[in-house]
């Protein structure tokens, strides 16, 4: 005797098919949020944090030689020149959203951009 799908199922599936959209909005809200500012990291140490609200051009120095030059423009953060042979950070699209990285291998630098410190939340009542 074969079992078919009850009522019971497809209240079920509905509810997991809402848990699963509910968790996906929380998820890509936090993901896709617009980011306040760049941080550079070069071998692992923070070289700067810059504001994307600001258009600025920042040579990034390592060895006291310029490797890459980070733009700032219109709210998004951009590697236009490096002196590496492949040039793929170069090549990258500007990144405006937090947790969005360019990454250039050969020189060590990471260019990240992170939200603002404030969480949003004013207090929390028990």
């Amino acid at each position: 005797m074969k079992k078919r799908f009850g009522k019971r199922d497809f209240i079920l599936i509905a509810v997991l098919l809402a848990a699963a959209f509910v968790i996906w909005l929380l998820i890509s809200r936090t993901k896709f949020a617009k980011g306040a500012s760049a941080v550079v990291t070069v071998d692992g140490d923070v070289y700067g944090t810059y504001p994307l609200s600001q258009n600025q051009e920042i040579p990034i120095m390592k060895d006291e030689k310029r490797t890459n030059i980070l733009v700032i423009k219109n709210g998004k953060a951009d590697i236009t020149e490096a002196d590496c042979p492949d040039r793929l950070c170069v090549h990258q699209k500007p990144i405006s959203m937090t947790n969005e990285t360019i990454v250039c291998l050969p020189n060590k630098v990471v260019v990240s951009i992170e939200g603002s410190t404030e969480s949003g939340i004013d207090s929390i009542a028990k």
